[in-house]
């Protein structure tokens, strides 16, 4: 979330790659550029700090600048079930630096978020197209509905490797492995500050929300922390063996 949140993983992610022993790393970058969409150079930044892919969400395209970027990046994603008009891709296949390959795929729910079509209606060929590549699949579902979240991760279990929700900015205590063998968290949480309105100066969001007159939100600073899911997995099967929702205080 905003330089708050780019900043602690700039600080952190390398050292906690290290410490944690993690061997993939996939940010969601939905809010990098001022609480708001993404940039290339945000992006590029992003994948320095030790990222190996980003996805993105619902503020995919409010960076005009980020269409012909998307086009020719193989590590940024957007959400697969956006129009077949728009730039960029939704599934990605990243090399990892132990060898393995990790499929990433990124989809938007229906709720409040009106994709152009279902995510329901192009998941399983998503799939099936990672799944020749790897067995390794993260899906991050971008998603407003728990509901959603749930039922794609049901209808995935066995299939995929883990489904990651996102977009609360909210970290839920939900996180298990279902009967099949696939990791399941509704929401990873925010990387960001949390003395906040989700990312955003309270006093900004308070003030829209009691007038109902336009404010131009601010990304608030204080309360940063890191926050995400980390999953352990069979690379030869794609089965995961745990999730955990992980926080870290910043600095």
């Amino acid at each position: 979330m905003g330089a708050p949140g780019r900043g602690a993983l700039e600080a952190r992610l390398k050292a906690m790659r290290e410490e944690l022993a993690i061997a993939a790393c996939v940010i969601n970058g939905e809010n990098a550029a001022d609480g708001i969409g993404i940039t290339p150079r945000l992006a590029d930044q992003l994948l320095a700090t030790g990222a190996d892919a980003i996805t993105l969400g619902n503020h995919a395209f409010r960076r005009t600048e980020i269409g012909p970027y998307l086009d020719a990046s193989d590590r940024v994603i957007r959400p697969a079930n956006t129009s077949k008009n728009t730039p960029g891709r939704g599934l990605a296949i990243v090399t990892l630096a132990n060898g393995s390959r990790l499929a990433v795929i990124n989809v938007l729910g229906s709720l409040f978020l009106h994709p152009a079509i279902s995510m329901f209606e192009l998941i399983d060929g998503l799939v099936e197209e990672a799944r020749r590549a790897t067995p390794l699949i993260l899906v991050d579902v971008h998603a407003e509905a728990t509901s959603e979240k749930a039922a794609l991760a049901r209808w995935l279990d066995g299939k995929v490797t883990a489904v990651v929700g996102t977009h609360t900015h909210v970290q839920t205590s939900d996180s298990c492995l279902l009967p099949r063998g696939t990791a399941f968290i509704t929401d990873a949480g925010m990387t960001g500050p949390h003395d906040s309105v989700i990312g955003v100066e309270a006093e900004l969001a308070i003030r829209r929300m009691r007038t109902g007159l336009p404010v131009r939100f601010e990304t608030a600073q204080g309360g940063v922390r890191i926050e995400g899911a980390l999953i352990e997995c069979d690379a030869e099967t794609g089965k995961a063996s745990s999730i955990e929702a992980v926080r870290f205080p910043f600095p």
